[in-house]
């Protein structure tokens, strides 16, 4: 990716070959996400005719001066690249264009050709960068938010080490903050951290006054030297990490030692673990923090273990106790069978009590009708005698009442009906008393 190094190899090919030449022809892509603000018609109207003065850049941003404003500003995002036809410029891996590609590139935002024929080009495949026209670029964002320049703009060690002690937040996330320091990005934060032998994570707060002088004379060096090479990296010192920063994970080595890669500050950062150890009070409390989250993770682990355990406890007193149910259920059906058994006996002993009660009626029914034939009998064999006692009254010369007499026949037809159908023998009479009562013949 352009860092310092790489704008300023951009800067320093335009400063070299274009300065004092004038714009004859613009093209300007019609890409509303990287040329920012204008449209290409006004862009393009802005740039031909003026003459190129100046190429100047703070950290990672580039902006030519013309004779007039407003300037063109290029921001060159992750693939952002200057390319001068006929003109070695400085390639990078993420923006390198083949020399057999057609001119101008398809991936061109911004195309110049000069009076004498020279031709320009401001390419991005990713389409991170950003182009705009600015009447002043130093005194507008996002030139205006910058921090110092890691190049152009040093800070002492004494700048350097009190800015630091008032950061609290990691080391590598504070050197990507373009508003802190200008001009560094990731694979040179990597490089300067390494060779200060200074964790990617560690606070900057917690980094001894020593290690920031350090740190400050690694920044001032890298750069230096990337951008004396023309941030040609294969002219890099091969004892840099940046040699293998790229390569994959178990396989990075910088003599001979590993390097591991995490996230710091947002991206990818490597760092050998041997020789960057991450130390002071805040290292100590992050390693505390971890600590305690790896307690109570085995804490929270032993919990489920112990509710997994109640769950299943909890699972076989509810089976028992559905066991338990299903054999009350059972039971009670059988009771409830056995009553239902009962009611039909007792059903069954009612019906056939009713029915003997039907027939004992029917029975004394039947029983009465016989009496009451047999008393029929028996009263007109009553009067018979009567009538037979009336006609012998004469003959009858023993004396008796006649209620005795009655009585004695109510006696008799009583035993008659009692013997049920047997003969009785008619008794002797026995003698009356004459009564004073006249008999019928007599009256």
């Amino acid at each position: 990716m352009p860092e310092l190094p790489e704008v300023e190899a951009a800067r320093r090919a335009i400063e070299e070959n274009c300065i004092g030449k004038k714009i004859v022809k613009a093209i300007i892509a019609d890409d509303s996400k990287v040329i920012d603000g204008v449209s290409s018609d006004d862009f393009k109207a802005s740039l031909e005719g003026k003459t190129i003065l100046a190429a100047n850049r703070k950290g990672k941003n580039m902006w030519i001066q013309l004779d007039s404003p407003p300037f063109p500003t290029f921001q060159f995002g992750m693939a952002g690249a200057i390319y001068i036809k006929g003109v070695a410029v400085t390639k990078y891996k993420r923006s390198a264009v083949k020399d057999d590609d057609e001119w101008p590139s398809k991936y061109s935002k911004v195309f110049l050709e000069l009076d004498d024929g020279l031709e320009l080009s401001f390419t991005d495949k990713r389409r991170f960068a950003r182009v705009r026209l600015l009447e002043n670029p130093v005194s507008g964002p996002p030139i205006s938010e910058l921090g110092p320049d890691a190049l152009l703009e040093p800070m002492t060690a004494d700048e350097f080490s009190k800015a630091l002690s008032k950061k609290k937040i990691g080391i590598k996330a504070l050197l990507l903050d373009q508003s802190f320091i200008s001009g560094i990005g990731n694979w040179i934060a990597d490089e300067v951290l390494y060779q200060a032998r200074i964790h990617p994570m560690q606070s900057a707060s917690s980094i001894s006054k020593e290690d920031c002088a350090t740190l400050l004379k690694c920044i001032n060096e890298v750069i230096k030297k990337a951008v004396e090479v023309g941030a040609d990296s294969s002219q890099y010192p091969t004892s840099w990490i940046f040699h293998s920063r790229e390569k994959k994970p178990g396989k990075a080595f910088v003599d001979g030692k590993k390097i591991e890669f995490i996230t710091a500050g947002g991206r990818t950062s490597a760092f050998v673990p041997d020789l960057q150890k991450n130390t002071g009070a805040e290292s100590a409390k992050a390693a505390g923090k971890r600590q305690q989250s790896k307690v109570q993770k085995v804490e929270h682990n032993n919990s489920d273990g112990q509710d997994e355990e109640a769950e299943a406890g909890k699972s076989k007193v509810k089976q028992r106790g559905s066991n338990a149910e299903r054999a009350s259920a059972k039971k009670k059906s059988k009771e409830s069978s056995s009553d239902s058994d009962e009611n039909d006996s007792d059903e069954y002993l009612k019906k056939s009590s009713v029915k003997a009660k039907q027939n004992r009626s029917s029975k004394g029914k039947k029983d009465g009708d016989q009496k009451k034939k047999t008393r029929g009998t028996n009263t007109a064999a009553k009067r018979k005698l009567e009538e037979s006692d009336d006609e012998d009254d004469d003959y009858n010369d023993a004396s008796g009442s006649d209620d005795d007499y009655e009585q004695g026949n109510d006696h008799k037809l009583s035993s008659r009906t009692q013997s049920k159908g047997k003969k009785t023998t008619k008794p002797a009479a026995e003698p009356r008393q004459t009564r004073n009562k006249p008999s019928k013949k007599q009256k």
